[in-house]
This record gives structure tokens, sequence and C-alpha cells, in this order.
């Protein structure tokens, strides 16, 4: 094979798996714009890469995705740790279909990726690539580069945290669609009522604004206090827009039904939901910073399967 010819064929190897490299990249740094970066890091890495010796490029390659994307998780702990308000994860637009697909709509929910920001950067890699993409712990020990032993009590140790912090409820996804559009049927139309019939009591609105706009600084709990501030909505300015001039649309954000809003000229947020039991609104993030709404602004549909 000439040199022209492997470039091809190499750059078709990493195109093969670039999906898969996004989908772990975003779940463990819960960033767009750096799973980005590591799939491109990556990248350098494969074209450098004596790949004679590679017998399986996409063991290979998440080995490569999976070390970067810790190595960046744990660059960006103290910037985390120091952000102004909730820090929540980077939105990003689906399709309709990765809601269909329970697992995979769950295993990018923004109320998952919260709960797995309070793991180590090991027991987030490793609870995601069994979680999300069913690696075998043998797969999973090569590609973190630690013992099979280490990655088993790993990911035990994730599983019972994530367990504790967010019980799985069995999600009716046509449900939970027409939950979302009857609240923001009701919050674009100042429907106190029905927002209090379709939140659960103690539903929380975590808010972020990184500092950039002003935000709630802490979670605001309460079925009054949550429900009058959306049925406000359409009554006052929000981050300086008037409501006559912001517009409110339903869409797909990780893996489930969302709202964006924008203004005339740029994406001002978005709004996720988290469900209870009996499928009422029991949590609302809302994404504000303008430094986290690149992705949903640029209008890339990411397959995350």
């Amino acid at each position: 094979m000439t040199q022209p010819q492997q470039a091809d064929a190499d750059q078709l190897a990493f195109q093969q798996y670039r999906t898969l490299l996004f989908s772990v990249g975003y779940r463990i740094l819960g960033s767009a714009a750096d799973a980005e970066d590591v799939v491109q890091d990556a990248w350098l890495k494969w074209s450098a890469a004596d790949r004679s010796q590679v017998a399986d490029p996409k063991a290979y390659l998440t080995r490569i995705i999976s070390n970067l994307a810790m190595e960046r998780l744990r660059s960006t702990r103290y910037q985390r740790e120091t952000y102004v308000g909730p820090w929540l994860p980077e939105p990003i637009l689906t399709g309709p279909d990765a809601a269909d697909g329970v697992a995979t709509a769950d295993s990018v929910s923004m109320a998952l990726l919260v709960v797995l920001e309070t793991l180590s950067p090991l027991e987030r890699a490793v609870f995601v690539l069994k979680e999300a993409f069913a690696f075998s712990y043998g797969e999973i020990a090569q590609a973190v580069e630690r013992s099979e032993a280490a990655v088993r009590q790993a990911a035990h140790r994730a599983r019972e945290h994530v367990q504790a912090r967010r019980p799985r409820f069995t999600a009716d996804p046509a449900r939970q669609r027409d939950v979302t559009e009857r609240f923001f049927a009701a919050a674009t139309g100042g429907d106190i009522n029905t927002l209090m019939e379709l939140l659960s009591p103690d539903v929380t609105l975590w808010t972020d604004g990184g500092g950039k706009v002003r935000q709630a600084l802490k979670p605001v709990v309460g079925l009054e206090i949550v429900a009058g501030w959306f049925a406000a909505l359409g009554t006052v300015a929000y981050q300086g827009v008037a409501p006559d001039q912001m517009r409110a649309e339903l869409t797909w954000i990780n893996g489930g039904p969302g709202v964006v809003f924008r203004g005339p000229d740029r994406v001002i947020a978005t709004l996720t939901f988290d469900f209870d039991a009996e499928d009422r609104i029991s949590t609302i993030h809302n994404v504000a910073n303008p430094d986290k709404l690149h992705a949903v602004a640029d209008g890339t549909r990411h397959e995350l399967s």
C-alpha cells in the first residue's frame, strides 16, 4: 500500500469510530467542547502511532480517548469546584430516536451527567464504558490501563454511588414527552395551575449562569416557587430580552425532550427535565451560561449510541 493510500485507510479507520470517541468523551467530561478537543487530540495520537502494531483499532482508540478524557477531567476539576453557582453539563442536541432507546437516553441525560460529576475520573470512565457501552471488564482494564480487579472495584463503587443519588424508574418516553409538551404550553401561557399539576411537590430547579448571566446561585426548591417562576416567563424580560422578542421551542436535548430559548441574535438558555415515579417533573436543569450554549447554537444533532 502506498503512503497516500495508507493515510486514507488510517483516516477511514478513525472516522469509523469518531462517533464512539465523541460519545465516550462527552459522557466522561460532560462538555461537548472538551469532548471535541480530546477527539482531535486522539486523532493526533492515532496519526503519530505505529499503526502496524495496532491489532484492534477500536480498542486502541477507546484507550486513547478514555485516558485523554480522564486527564482533561483532572485538569478541569479545580475550575469546576470554584465555579460560580451550580456547574451543569454542556447541553447538546440529539435526535428523537435517542429518546426511544431508553438506556441510551438515560446514559446521556443531564440528570445522570450531574451525578457523574461526583465520581472520580477513573470511576466515571469505568462507569461510562461499562454501563453505556457494555464493554467487558477486561476491555475496560485495557482502556484505562488498570488491573481488572481495580476496574471491578471502581465499577462497583460508581454503580452504588449513582444508584444512591439517582433512583431508577421504568421510564415511559411517550408519557414524559407529553408532560414536557404540557409544561411548555403552561409555561409559555402563564398557566400556573397546570404547572403545579405537572411538577413534583419537591421539584428542584438548578440554574447555571456561570457568573456570566444572572441566575440563582443555589437550587430553587418547592412546587409553588418553581411554578411561579415559570408562570412569569411570558411577562418579564429574561437576560435583557423582552418577552415579545423571545422564542421558545421544544426540541430534543441530551436524549430527551427539552426547551431552547432564543433571542433575536443568540440562544439564551436550555431546559431539560428529570421525572419521578409518577412521571411528574422532579428536576429542571436550566443552562444559561453562554459559554455552554455553543453546541446547541450551532444546530448539530449528535449521535450518542
